[in-house]
């Protein structure tokens, strides 16, 4: 593929290329933005909104108190484990300011899942929400972690609401089990003596890391993706340049449902929605519909970041419906396939097209998106500025126009490596800098990309991906275990659901209900298999290798 074959596939007015070395950090693009639109809103929660000028203030105090107050140096990790709250970005950007590379965790994680995350990036220090702290109590004489920081949902709320809010969640709705942590510091405890103190401001070098995000990659052993200050640098000048026709500097409200723990959340309403000025209506739970629906009321949303589930439900909701969506003019997609009827369901209830894009953590993650001009459904569109694809053979030679092959990104947006795996980052991106997505796509003669096939085995429920490997590794602990098998099969709402399919070792006995609560005990939520089956033998490979893939098939021959 030529390197200019995209040149003439962008929209008029549309940059082919971006300047990746236009900041030298991610830092440079806060201050200068904070200055800029310091009196702007930045981000909006719980009734609550702090400008871009507060979040510099904030985040400068909480870097102030790491530096003063802790051990912390510059280099170290900190795992950052919260919803989409307030003191989210305050706590990222103080961290960065603070030198340190920030670990985004999961606030669904079980205690096996922290526990090699942390001890696997080598975190020194964890942020977290009080709600799954009595789990991190569990988890802290298992690692290296000397600072904990402990906040409660409402601790960036006025005082009194702030006094009600932690109460509801505590005492009424019962969602903080005990804990106790004796080091642990409260966060606003953290603000409070860092309020005034001197930043000694980092400076981080372009191709430092500024986050460590962790992925299973094309395998289910979760690695953290080296992401370089330029990387999220150059992600967030891409995604302007595609989004920036359709907003306009400091006028937009962008719903934030997506959480902001997620790269792609991460990049588009922590960096590209600061780079234009914009706010953030951070949705905590999207899960609770009525009050999201709530949040959502009364506010002019002139943008939306969701995927595939979450517009489903919505459009399903009479009270959805009936909000005023006249001011909708972008409504972006990723994370799993979007389908034509949801997004033409999308259309009818809010006026407003979607942009479908696609992307992995190791890309920063945006690799392409459907430029609004010109939307194909069923498309994941065309390369954002800067970047090529091509289409490889098993032999890893590009293939011609429209034929299938494995989908191959190059581009300022790639990141690094994998921490510590030097193994794994040769397997995945080549010596020429080409990452291997494991995606099975094809490109049409008009340039527009097409995903053909997934990773060969991988599942994605409600946009999180699930790794087969990682679920039956979880699954062999159990004695009665002699072979086990994860697959997906399709789901109108979660657009997969998992099913584990068992052989048990000879005289063994294990229920559905057993098999359920083990998985439960040891994997997220979404994670957890909703079907079980239980056969004599599951058909293998000569070598002894389970395949999956007929497994796969016999299901979706079932269902027609």
């Amino acid at each position: 593929m030529s390197d200019n074959f995209w040149t003439d596939k962008y929209p008029e007015g549309m940059a082919t290329e971006i300047n990746p070395d236009a900041y030298p950090n991610v830092l440079a693009v806060l201050k200068e933005s904070c200055e800029r639109f310091a009196n702007n809103p930045a981000f909006t929660n719980l009734g609550k909104t702090i400008t871009y000028g507060e979040l510099y203030e904030l985040s400068g105090q909480f870097a102030a108190y790491l530096q003063s107050h802790t051990n912390l140096q510059p280099g170290d990790r900190i795992a950052v484990q919260m919803p989409n709250v307030l003191q989210y970005p305050v706590v990222v950007f103080g961290a960065m300011r603070a030198g340190l590379v920030v670990v985004n965790t999961n606030p669904l994680y079980t205690t096996r899942e922290m526990e090699h995350q942390f001890n696997d990036s080598g975190a020194k220090a964890l942020v977290c929400l009080a709600n799954m702290a009595s789990l991190a109590e569990e988890v802290l004489p298992k690692t290296q972690i000397e600072t904990v920081i402990i906040t409660e949902v409402g601790d960036m709320l006025p005082p009194l609401k702030r006094c009600i809010v932690n109460a509801v969640v505590k005492y009424v709705k019962k969602m903080v089990p005990a804990y106790h942590i004796p080091t642990a510091v409260k966060f606003t405890k953290a603000m409070s003596l860092g309020k005034g103190g001197q930043v000694k401001e980092a400076q981080p070098s372009a191709e430092d890391i500024a986050v460590l995000q962790y992925t299973g990659g094309t395998t289910g052993v979760a690695k953290g993706a080296m992401l370089t200050h330029r990387n999220l640098v150059a992600n967030m000048l891409q995604c302007k340049e595609v989004m920036g026709a359709n907003l306009d500097e400091g006028e937009e409200t962008i719903v934030a449902p997506l959480p902001l723990y997620h790269i792609y959340a991460f990049t588009v309403h922590c960096m590209v929605m600061m780079i234009t000025g914009n706010r953030n209506l951070l949705i905590t739970n999207p899960r609770d519909l009525p009050s999201m629906i709530k949040d959502l009321a009364g506010e002019k949303i002139t943008a939306f970041v969701g995927l595939n589930t979450l517009f489903v439900a919505l459009c399903n909701n009479a009270d959805f419906r009936a909000l005023d969506w006249s001011h909708l003019k972008l409504t972006l997609s990723g994370g799993m396939a979007l389908q034509k009827a949801v997004a033409e369901r999308w259309e009818e209830v809010t006026g407003s097209p979607i942009c479908e894009g696609y992307g992995m953590t190791e890309t920063s993650p945006v690799v392409s998106v459907n430029p609004i001009q010109n939307i194909q459904l069923g498309t994941i569109g065309i390369p954002v500025p800067s970047t090529t694809c091509k289409i490889v053979d098993e032999e890893g030679k590009e293939v011609p126009l429209g034929e299938p092959g494995e989908l191959c990104v190059k581009g300022p947006q790639v990141m690094k490596g994998y921490w510590q795996r030097p193994d794994d980052t040769a397997d995945t991106i080549d010596k020429e800098g080409w990452l291997h997505t494991g995606d099975v796509a094809l490109i049409q003669e008009d340039g527009y990309l097409r995903i053909v096939d997934r990773k060969k085995d991988m599942i994605v429920v409600s946009g999180f991906n699930v790794y087969p490997n990682e679920l039956e590794d979880v699954l062999s602990q159990l004695p009665e275990v002699a072979q086990c098998a994860a697959i997906g099969i399709p789901d109108e709402r979660t657009g997969e659901t998992i099913k584990m399919f068992v052989a048990l070792a000879e005289g063994a006995s294990l229920t559905e209900e057993q098999v359920i609560k083990h998985m439960r005990d040891n994997v997220t939520g979404y994670k957890v298999p909703r079907a079980v089956e239980f056969r004599e033998e599951l058909p293998t490979t000569n070598v002894g290798k389970i395949l999956r893939r007929s497994l796969r098939d016999e299901e979706l021959a079932k269902l027609g």
